[in-house]
């Protein structure tokens, strides 16, 4: 089995993890290699895309209108001039 050692610690996180343990009745030490493990297993799930997130903020809100679907258009960069 592999050995991990974690340096600069803050004292709150210690604590914490302490804490945690004593109330699930097991050593800091077994805690925190649940902890990681459950980390390890977790899945992966894919983020959603920009234009996803930004409808999810918006859903439910009142708003009616459909939005242009811009895919396709050509890229073209900002332009900062007066003219």
């Amino acid at each position: 089995m592999a050995q991990l050692v974690v340096r600069n610690l803050e004292e709150l996180v210690k604590t914490k993890l302490q804490r945690r343990a004593r109330h699930n009745g097991r050593s800091m030490e077994e805690e925190v290699r649940d902890i990681l493990r459950n980390a390890a297993h977790e899945v992966d799930k894919p983020a959603a895309g920009l234009g996803t997130q930004i409808a999810a903020l918006f859903r439910g809100k009142g708003y009616d209108f459909e939005a242009e679907e811009l895919r396709g258009h050509p890229v073209r960069p900002a332009k900062f001039d007066e003219s």
